[in-house]
């Protein structure tokens, strides 16, 4: 009944439900995922401004994709910290874009819990529209334990970006917070197994 929330996925792209090209989502994809490697590779051997021009050419080219009011947005946000990058020369503020990230996708999760319908509900809807309030109500848990892995994944990427090593910060934000969200998306999957043949043993129960 819910096979679609395999949909249910926190990545920006996904959650705008918005159709992009499958080159520059892949492209914008691998620079999002690289971005603190670069950051690491580039301390010492390139300026920081060079690194702010890319952050502001990723924070427009994700908001001109998507068109969502939250990633415009998190492109003035990013901006702010690429001024504040190149013209104070430093990585610090450079450092905090995962952190920035997570607080925009905490926004569109939270705010969707409000409003309604939810944004893990939007996706699994996609591809199967007619859901039942059982798999409605899972949907909505599924975004709330999102909204808390963004806190504190955010965190923890605002730790490391002000009082950690680089080593550390690139170490966390560019392997140990996907790692993190590999093993939620894993550990929901199994769930959702479970809840999806609840709700089919109880239709039947009832059909």
């Amino acid at each position: 009944m819910i096979s679609s929330m395999a949909t249910a996925t926190p990545a920006p792209a996904a959650a705008t439900a918005r159709r992009t090209p499958p080159l520059l989502a892949a492209v914008l994809l691998a620079v999002s995922l690289a971005y603190p490697v670069v950051v690491y590779l580039a301390l010492g051997h390139v300026s920081p401004r060079w690194i702010a021009l890319l952050l502001v050419a990723l924070a427009l080219a994700r908001a001109w994709v998507t068109r969502e009011s939250f990633w415009l947005v998190a492109a003035a946000l990013a901006g702010v910290l690429a001024v504040a990058g190149a013209l104070g020369d430093q990585w610090g503020p450079l450092k905090l874009y995962p952190a920035l990230v997570n607080l925009v996708m905490l926004g569109l999760f939270a705010s969707s819990l409000w409003r309604g319908p939810s944004v893990v509900e939007r996706l699994a809807r996609l591809r199967e529209p007619d859901f039942p309030p059982a798999a409605v109500a899972y949907t909505r848990r599924v975004t709330q334990v999102w909204c808390g892995f963004f806190v504190v994944n955010g965190l923890i990427a605002a730790a490391t970006a002000l009082w950690a090593s680089a080593g550390a910060w690139a170490l966390y934000n560019g392997l140990l917070s996907y790692i993190a969200m590999g093993l939620l998306m894993g550990g929901e999957w199994l769930v959702r197994r479970r809840v999806r043949a609840r709700i089919a043993a109880d239709g039947a129960a009832h059909g």
